[in-house]
């Protein structure tokens, strides 16, 4: 395949023109993507009322591959009714991921029973039987909600309050496996645990940290901001094991002069060894405090913990900083005497860093970095958790989780007249414990693709097969529907957000609440989220409970609940007349108050975690390609890192070699928990010691262990040997 050396540019373009005509045309999709919704991917705020390819300073046109990609599987024409006569469930699991994303729209429920040699066609009456008589015949506290990002605040919010009154608090979204370390670290800081900046911050900082992420493939409207840093004699230092190209220079397709000559990214990039975040940024904090160029005034007057951080990082040798972080002390020094010239610093950092047994303290590592020089608490600075999804931030706020916040649950219990569970819910690998013992027998996912999103691939399926059942509502096939079946497994076909008949709602990663006006259905058959929910709820909960679910069927109804009862929500109640998006108060973090019971930030002690490995050994990570979104696989391509296929392992060029191994080879990967065989060996610019290979195909061989404070598994650090296999 072609090489490029830059993100973004022509490519991106041609690609968005290729696939504009495969999805009906370039006035088709420039019409799709101007409709007044929320844009389908990250929570890099984009459309609503402000409408499509609009960003949150109102900038015009803002769009990326991603959006594109989203808009284009949407788009799809209905799976033909023969497919599923063609394609058993062993025809299933042998299609790719990208095969199943593709095969067409969902449009008629599926059911499989324990017989069964694939899914069967059913009809919706005979669905929604099927799904209260699986209510009825388990206990409560034997189900378990899971919640994408891809889903309404709306849809989110009715859910999780069917499932209290039904009984359980066994309600999960997906940040569980991405970002919760960044919420359970933030909280422990500051008491929130979501970006403290908005996004007219990036245009007053001077300097941004890029941690642990790949913003050029998976957040690419990122980029124009970073851009525009550089453009202003701004500085934006990378860490990353792996030398990413659009990190490096990125052709940002709206701006003539990057999409002719490019735009340099990355002032200073710094490569540390996989897990050794930790160790880099106590050392840049040591150099800081060696420098004096920490704010003592700051530090005295809104920190709590300062003398024992302080004397921690004092107290590490540079030797043990600089083994455990894998770089070199005088780019450690480099990059804090870049961070000492700065007056506005945004510390971002995606899964990198939230993907770790470490993973909340290497949050809380990054927090302590920001609060020694007064960098949280003032316009231009702060901190930015990149996240995922769309929704996955307003997921959270409306209560989808297992234990809820305190104000939020006792608004619950006053407005409806009711007692909630009190048992605790158990998170989602939890979950998944309780369906390999037998403990749990029911499963029900909105959106996603609950099983593609787990460690363990064998043992996720080995565990969603223990189940009674599953019920999967989704809009497209996924991975799960092939993998993760349990006794009985049906699929609902649902509306995309741009289809829905009501308004909904989503919450940026700025904590903007936006209005999408939905539109009209592309195709007959897929429902509503809500009108699912709403009629199940009614069905098994009935219509003389504290709930009139007829009246949840309406969003409006919904929206004026949330805001009743959501601390930071209470505008939701007139969005339906104002049409106006508004941000959530409390969050943004423009002067040193705190929400703690001391008003004062709190510094913590992070350890420097043991990650030594044998000399046969490498470190592992999974990273998502240039072609892909979340779990979903749009393209088998990796365009940015030049890889025409997914079914390889990259390597640093001396490990290659130290190995024995030569390019194209293909190689055993094994770990503890699995192995994959027939992989490539690539070479690519990683740290020495490390390796990448794509997820969620190398699931299988990442455990279950997961960061002990947010229960988050260890995506990011899998130790695996290699087995040279038979020419």
């Amino acid at each position: 395949m072609r090489k490029v050396n830059t993100g973004g540019g022509w490519a991106a373009i041609v690609y968005t023109l290729r696939t504009a005509r495969r999805a009906g045309g370039f006035r088709a999709m420039w019409r799709a993507l101007r409709t007044k919704n929320a844009c389908k991917t990250c929570a890099f705020g984009m459309g609503g009322q402000r409408g499509g390819m609009v960003d949150e300073r109102r900038s015009f046109p803002e769009v990326c591959k991603k959006s594109v990609q989203a808009m284009a599987a949407d788009m799809q024409g209905p799976i033909p009714p023969e497919f599923f006569e063609r394609n058993g469930f062993d025809a299933l699991r042998r299609l790719t991921p990208r095969e199943l994303e593709h095969a067409g729209r969902l449009v008629q429920p599926l059911y499989a029973g324990p017989q069964d040699a694939g899914y069967r066609p059913i009809e919706w009456d005979d669905a929604i039987e099927r799904c209260v008589a699986l209510f009825r015949k388990t206990p409560p506290n034997q189900h378990f909600f899971y919640v994408s990002g891809r889903s309404s605040n709306e849809a989110g919010f009715i859910l999780q309050l069917f499932a209290r009154l039904f009984g359980t608090n066994n309600v999960n979204n997906c940040s569980y496996y991405c970002h919760q370390a960044s919420g359970v670290g933030l909280s422990s800081v500051f008491g929130s645990g979501t970006a403290t900046i908005l996004r007219e911050d990036l245009d007053r900082c001077d300097l941004v940290f890029v941690i642990g992420g790949n913003p050029a493939s998976n957040h690419p409207r990122l980029m124009r901001a970073l851009m525009e840093v550089r453009r202003r004699g701004g500085e934006v230092v990378v860490i990353n094991p792996m030398v990413e190209t659009g990190l490096v220079n990125f052709s940002v397709p709206s701006d003539a002069r990057s999409l002719l000559f490019g735009s340099a990214i990355a002032s200073e990039y710094v490569q540390p060894h996989i897990g050794g975040d930790i160790a880099l940024l106590c050392g840049i904090a040591k150099r800081i405090e060696e420098l004096g160029a920490h704010d003592e005034a700051f530090l005295h007057h809104c920190v709590e913990d300062w003398d024992a951080m302080r004397d921690h990082v004092r107290a590490l040798s540079w030797e043990r900083i600089t083994e455990a972080s894998g770089v070199k002390r005088g780019q450690i020094e480099r990059v804090a005497e870049i961070y000492a010239a700065s007056e506005r610093t945004i510390f971002s950092w995606t899964m990198g860093i939230t993907h770790h047994r470490h993973g909340t303290d290497n949050v809380r590592a990054i927090a302590n970095l920001a609060l020694l020089r007064g960098m949280i608490g003032k316009p231009g600075a702060g901190l930015l958790p990149i996240r995922g999804h769309s929704n996955v931030q307003g997921i959270g706020s409306v209560g989808v989780t297992p234990a809820l916040k305190k104000a939020l649950y006792e608004a619950l219990e006053k407005r409806y007249g009711i007692e909630l569970p009190r048992e605790e819910g158990l998170d989602s690998m939890a979950c998944m414990h309780a369906a390999k013992s037998g403990a749990m027998r029911s499963a029900w996912c909105l959106g996603g693709n609950f099983y593609g999103a787990n460690p363990d691939a064998r043992g996720a399926s080995e565990a969603i097969g223990c189940l009674d059942s599953i019920v999967y509502l989704s809009t497209t096939l996924n991975t799960g529907h092939a993998h993760g079946r349990a006794k009985e497994t049906l699929i609902l076909p649902v509306l995309a957000r741009d289809e829905e008949p009501q308004p909904t709602t989503q919450e940026s990663m700025f904590s903007f609440v936006r209005l999408s006006e939905g539109g009209e259905r592309r195709l007959d058959g897929p429902r509503s989220e809500v009108e699912i929910i709403a009629g199940l709820a009614r069905r098994v909960l009935g219509d003389d409970g504290p709930v009139d679910w007829s009246l949840m069927e309406q969003h409006k109804n919904i929206r004026q609940a949330i805001a009743a009862v959501v601390p930071g929500y209470e505008k939701l109640a007139r969005i339906d007349e104002t049409r106006a998006e508004f941000q959530i108060g409390g969050r943004t973090l423009h002067r040193p108050a705190f929400n703690t019971p001391t008003g004062k930030a709190r510094m913590h002690v992070t350890q420097i975690p043991e990650l030594e490995i044998a000399n046969d050994e490498l470190r592992l990570m999974t990273v998502r390609s240039e072609g892909q979104f979340n779990t979903v696989v749009y393209e088998e391509h990796d365009l940015y890192r030049h890889q025409d296929r997914r079914d390889v392992i990259l390597m640093n060029e001396a490990d290659v070699h130290r190995f024995g191994l030569a390019v194209n080879e293909r190689v055993t990967v094994r770990s503890a928990t699995g192995e994959m065989s027939g992989i490539h060996v690539r070479v690519f610019r990683i740290r020495a010691g490390s390796a990448a290979m794509y997820g969620p195909e190398a699931n299988v061989l990442v455990p279950t262990d997961v960061d002990p404070e947010s229960r988050t598994p260890a995506f990011k650090s899998v130790t695996i040997t290699l087995e040279r296999e038979p020419r």
